[in-house]
């Protein structure tokens, strides 16, 4: 059986990188080497051996000793001490920098050292090791995460020793660089050396593994769509979980931490979940940012292997176009790829997939992909009484794309506007009306398969739609975006009329409707001026997309979502109607998971017809500058930026202060507890917000407890609070840590408590707030 019981992986982010900390540093004999974060523990010592075999294939104890547990608070403290570092500039003390994955240290250290053409000398039982019955193989080796191996100027090991203690995370100083190129490590408790041999022995090139794979045929049959009707298709694709809304994934996260997220998941006034891309600001002043957008195409794997790797590529860049990244040559790519390796047909499939991919399509297209992760054992095989299953994930390529983007207040969204006076929607068919269904939603929601799937058929012409869609956007032509993707043409459509809450009246083209609706090759749906739409196919033709585009629907006032064709109405429904087809997947989700009674009223909130959605009504100019008088005096206030571990705000509200007028300080617990800083020299507190612990519930008790019960501490806070010439505010966790610090804060007796939500989630959502 075809399927995903192995979890599918989608491994991506992004960040950037002052010019002076792209090259690693070289590294001077004697340099010390420090492994910063988390403690060694039985973790991932089945390695390769465990996670190259099915599930259900290997040994239990093996499974077991390959489980990977996360600490993100470890992590975050690694960050931080890695922050800090880079903030000093050209004074950083860190001189080289690994992570430790795969192989745990016995991979990092080596490849650290070797990298600076250095051998290395390391003492074992300085590495912190949370379980003490470890073989010394095991200390080595474990694959605990949540660490980097990090080379340290000798001379300023003293500097980053007082980084790491300031921010409560772990480190070990396991050793040092040395001119041999010899990798020597000690054990101090036998005293001996478990390891000692040249590096070229061990980083020398390994022997290439030659692989025999056969090629086998994939003989699906024809998709037959003979009976099926409209209306039935309709309800069925925009219930599939590929195709359906997925609020119930989205508010459980914060869309919001940093302060530079510009465009989330949700769009619009109705904060529809239809975003194509995901945009930030690269600070928080200027308008330049970045953008990444992902594509898979997973069931055309069955039909042709190689064309869903083209299709995830080409599916990445059309939701990307969304975004003003001006070129195409600006975007890079990375690739997660998952099969199963060994099952008859898959590596040969692999093969051909990577080529296309790798070595034709990105190419073609003058892009790369510098980076990527790989899982080659998606598949589970069992015993049921006596017989042998096994389910096996299809081939599958997801990819990430990203680019630096121009001006981020120029990206497009799904949202029709219903302000620009007459439009219409252009449809930019990239397929050239080939519609093929092999792979689509239809195919998967009448248990079918198919046997002709879309593909990228010419390179350059992605490539003109790309740069085409960034020069309309630029221009100021467009004003609403959405590709053409899971579900095809009626899903675009459906969802850009929820995100604009408008119906459409959709004329189609001759032939086969049905094809026409739901085939989900390359494409996009475009919003334009009524009068400007000859300008835009002006546009269109002028990079060869003359025979791609055409007028496919236009806005009403009905509500109701019309499909014709010629002059027959095939098709009515009310938008409302539609959007509850589309929604009940995700309620029926979070009412398994959450609590009911909050799935209906968000259910009762979406499907009202009256709800105006967000529509704040401010009642001062926000451009109104009212600390301008302060400012102009040249006196900024010293204002403490509080933190405890976890607390991951702390850099926009500095930001936020700095604004205001204020001078912003980074303090953090360690500094008050220790008394390397005094609450005496300041102004104003803010305690900010993040995750802290996991961002459990009450998280804030922890940090309300490291004041209380500390006498430093307390008598700090205390003193502060009954200023008469201070402040304080409090958010997030720092909110809850004031209101558990109440007793030491006059007239904050009737401040209330937070208690567990309604809804038992974490819940991330616009909401309107009046201001009495």
């Amino acid at each position: 059986v075809r399927g995903y019981h192995k979890p599918i992986m989608i491994a991506g982010g992004l960040g950037n990188i002052r010019p002076n900390n792209i090259d690693k540093q070289p590294l001077p004999d004697g340099t010390a080497i420090v492994v910063l974060g988390g403690p060694a523990m039985l973790i991932g010592l089945g390695g390769g051996a465990a996670s190259s075999m099915s599930s259900g294939e290997s040994a239990e104890n093996l499974d077991f000793a390959s489980v990977q547990r996360g600490n993100p608070e470890m992590q975050r403290r690694c960050q931080e001490v890695i922050d800090r570092c880079v903030a000093l500039d050209e004074a950083n003390p860190i001189l080289s920098i690994h992570d430790v994955g795969a192989g745990g240290i016995s991979n990092a250290l080596p490849e650290l050292v070797n990298d600076a053409e250095r051998g290395g000398s390391f003492e074992l039982r300085r590495v912190l090791n949370d379980e003490p019955g470890m073989s010394p193989m095991e200390i080595w080796s474990n694959e605990s995460q949540e660490r980097y191996v990090v080379a340290v100027d000798a001379d300023r090991l003293g500097e980053f020793i007082d980084i790491c203690e300031r921010e409560r995370c772990l480190y070990a100083v396991v050793g040092e660089a040395t001119e041999a190129r010899e990798l020597k490590l000690h054990d101090e408790h036998f005293d001996n050396l478990p390891v000692d041999m040249p590096l070229d022995i061990l980083l020398g090139k390994p022997p290439k593994m030659l692989r025999d794979v056969q090629h086998r045929a994939f003989s699906q049959r024809a998709l037959e769509t003979d009976g099926i009707e409209l209306s039935d298709a309709v309800e069925r694709v925009l219930s599939l979980p590929a195709v359906a809304a997925k609020q119930f994934l989205i508010t459980i996260g914060d869309r919001s931490i940093t302060g530079m997220v510009n465009r989330d998941q949700l769009v619009g006034p109705w904060q529809m979940p239809v975003a194509d891309v995901a945009v930030t600001v690269s600070d928080y002043d200027g308008y330049a940012g970045e953008a990444m957008a992902m594509g898979e195409r997973t069931p055309v794997a069955l039909v042709d292997p190689a064309a869903s790797g083209r299709m995830a590529l080409a599916e990445s860049l059309t939701n990307l176009a969304a975004s003003y990244t001006e070129k195409l040559e600006h975007v890079s790519l990375s690739a997660n790829w998952m099969a199963a390796a060994g099952h008859p047909g898959e590596d040969a499939a692999l093969f051909d997939t990577v080529k296309a991919v790798g070595m034709e399509l990105a190419p073609a297209l003058g892009i790369a992909i510098p980076v990527g992760k790989d899982s080659l054992s998606m598949k589970t095989v069992w015993q049921d009484e006596g017989e042998d299953k096994a389910v096996i994930a299809p081939l599958s390529l997801i990819v990430t794309a990203f680019s630096p983007v121009k001006d981020v207040r120029k990206t497009l969204t799904p949202q029709l506007r219903r302000d620009c006076g007459d439009t219409a929607l252009l449809l930019i068919d990239l397929g050239k009306g080939k519609n093929r269904l092999g792979g689509s939603a239809l195919a998967q929601v009448y248990s079918q398969v198919g046997n002709s799937a879309p593909d990228v058929d010419d390179a350059a012409l992605l490539k003109n739609f790309y740069d085409c869609i960034q020069s309309l956007n630029g221009n100021g032509k467009l004003l609403a975006y959405h590709d053409r993707s899971d579900g095809g043409l009626l899903t675009t459509l459906a969802e850009m009329g929820f995100a604009g809450n408008t119906g459409l009246d959709i004329n189609l083209p001759e032939g086969d409707a049905l094809s026409t609706l739901f085939a989900e090759e390359l494409g996009a749906v475009v919003q334009v001026r009524l009068e400007q739409v000859n300008q835009v196919k002006a546009e269109f033709k002028a990079h060869g997309l003359e025979d791609c585009v055409s007028e496919i629907a236009r806005p009403n006032n009905a509500l109701t979502l019309q499909v014709r064709q010629g002059e027959n109405e095939i098709y009515s429904e009310k938008l409302y109607a539609l959007k509850q087809i589309w929604w009940q997947t995700s309620y029926e989700m979070q009412k398994l998971r959450d609590n009911p009674e909050c799935a209906e009223q968000e259910l009762s909130v979406v499907l009202d017809e009256t709800n105006p959605g967000i529509t704040p009504v401010v009642t001062f100019d926000p451009s109104d500058d009212i600390a301008a008088p302060m400012i102009a005096t040249g006196v900024r206030p010293k204002m403490a930026i509080l933190r405890e571990q976890g607390v991951n705000g702390q850099i926009e509200m500095a930001a936020a202060f700095h604004r205001a007028g204020f001078e912003s300080v980074d303090v953090h617990m360690s500094d008050i507890i220790s008394g390397r800083l005094s609450l005496a020299d300041f102004k104003g507190l803010v305690a900010c917000g993040g995750f802290s612990y996991g961002d459990v519930l009450g998280a804030g008790g922890g940090w309300a407890n490291s004041i209380l019960y500390n006498a430093r501490a307390r008598d700090e806070f205390e003193a502060f609070f009954n200023r008469d010439d201070a402040f304080g505010l409090g958010v997030c966790n720092g909110c809850q840590m004031f209101s558990r610090i109440k007793s030491i804060i006059p007239g904050a007796q009737h401040w209330p408590q937070f208690l567990r939500n309604r809804s038992e989630q974490f819940e991330g959502r616009v909401s309107t707030v009046k201001i009495e």
